[in-house]
């Protein structure tokens, strides 16, 4: 039984994947059956009768007549669940709760139909291939709800960013660590972690499963035969998330608009929401049983692609591609939405095409069998202005290298990649352009040498 304390930590957080408010009982108690079941067949939940959608606590009155009438409709759920259904007083208002756990006998149907979590929605299945995916993860079970039992939360949990998700969730301060765990059903009845837990608040989640990171690869050429930068971003899946928008930022052709006394606006070659949705997209919904690939992002003179394990789940068909949702990871997708990353379920596809065609951009390309990947093609751009655009950027990161030389000749290839911040395969990129040009020789063997400056610009 839910303490006041911890139902208004839940009326403060908000609905979503484990949270469902009603503000009063909806004219078919038959709603309220769908939405239990629907906890049942995810990864259980609460449900509040007497809070509005705003979280706030409005209250209400249920006789003996209204209660059986939603005890008799949760009866008709098969398997029988046992959901706790009490009523709580709080600031002098009554609410009604029903406390669900996650269904050891999955798939649990009402009226013979099975219904699911999506997000903070609640889904009916209706097709053979969405029934056909249903039962394929509950064979499995969803990566994102199984246990982690390596992890512990006292030395593997990453505080800053839990602090930082406390407060992009706009969770009070008064709510403790262990409450908001309880709350987000990140943990199971053994007080193991769920693996999306972990994806989303372990230090180095990479640590527990190698490839959960994305990968950053530029392309000097349209082909793959030349790398000039090769980054590898790892942690929590929104600190991955950020690394890889500040790398695409540093690559891409931007332009500045100022308006008056205000910030100056940023204008990408292509628009900055394509990559948001394309880049959390590839995170939410990676298929992380997959461990032989990770997510990748390659920038290349005429392109960027984006590709991620996994094509479209089953329960999609391609003709709804772009206008249904169904994910793989339904928690670290709750976990998204919690912090306001993801916005209307199965839009993104939607926002990526009509962001292209605004910025007047052809037309993205998907591949979403297998891995699935999407292509944007780069806005093209005169020789003349690819050349100062290229030449400012790799000028000035060969100054660097000559600087660093000038100041200490045995130097080395990694001493000055960390200096610098790019890769390895970079800074061996700019010392052979650097060599070809006479503007430095090596002197001496690899190891053991000096690298002598002949003449600069």
């Amino acid at each position: 039984m839910l303490t006041d304390k911890e139902i208004r930590a839940i009326v403060e957080a908000g609905e979503g994947y484990n949270a469902e408010f009603k503000e009063k009982l909806p004219g078919k108690v038959r709603e309220i059956s769908q939405e239990i079941c629907a906890f049942a067949n995810a990864a259980g939940g609460t449900l509040l009768l007497g809070v509005n959608d705003n979280n706030e606590i409005k209250g209400i009155s249920l006789n003996n007549i209204k209660r059986s009438a939603i005890q008799d409709s949760l009866q008709l759920i098969n398997p029988q669940l046992h959901c706790p259904f009490y009523n709580v007083h709080i600031d002098g208002k009554e609410i009604w709760v029903i406390e669900v756990s996650s269904g050891p006998q999955k798939p649990y149907t009402l009226s013979g139909a099975i219904y699911i979590r999506q997000g903070p929605n609640t889904q009916k299945i209706t097709s053979v291939e969405q029934m056909r995916d249903f039962f394929q993860q509950a064979d499995r079970i969803y990566f994102d709800e199984s246990p982690c039992p390596k992890f512990e939360v006292s030395t593997d949990l990453e505080p800053e960013y839990f602090n930082e998700f406390r407060s992009m969730a706009r969770l009070s301060p008064d709510i403790n660590r262990e409450q908001i765990l309880s709350n987000l059903k990140l943990q199971l009845e053994d007080d193991s972690f769920k693996n999306g837990a972990v994806l989303f608040f372990a230090k180095r989640p990479e640590t527990f499963f190698e490839k959960a990171v994305i990968r950053a690869i530029a392309f000097n050429t349209k082909s793959k035969a030349e790398i000039i930068d090769d980054k590898v971003f790892t942690g929590p899946l929104m600190w991955q998330y950020r690394d890889a928008m500040s790398w695409l930022r540093s690559k891409l052709n931007i332009r500045y608009e100022i308006e008056g006394s205000g910030p100056r606006k940023e204008h990408w070659e292509i628009p900055e929401i394509v990559f948001k949705e394309s880049i959390i997209n590839a995170l939410a919904h990676r298929d992380y049983y997959d461990k032989g690939a990770r997510i990748t992002i390659e920038l290349h003179p005429d392109r960027v692609e984006i590709s991620n394990p996994g094509g479209l789940v089953s329960a999609i068909s391609p003709k709804d591609f772009g206008k249904k949702s169904h994910s793989r990871n339904p928690l670290v997708f709750g976990l998204f939405e919690r912090i306001h990353m993801v916005e209307q379920i199965g839009s993104g596809i939607s926002r990526i095409k009509e962001s292209l065609k605004e910025a007047g951009l052809p037309k993205p390309d998907f591949n979403i069998d297998g891995i699935f990947t999407i292509t944007m093609k780069r806005t093209p751009v005169s020789e003349k202005t690819r050349g100062k655009t290229r030449g400012k950027t790799r000028g000035k990161t060969r100054d660097q290298i000559l600087a660093l030389i000038a100041d200490n000749n045995e130097i080395t290839i990694p001493e000055m990649a960390e200096a610098i911040n790019i890769t390895e395969k970079g800074v061996e990129y700019h010392l052979s352009i650097l060599k070809k040009n006479n503007h430095i020789e090596r002197i001496g063997p690899s190891q053991g040498g000096r690298w002598k400056i002949k003449h600069q610009n």
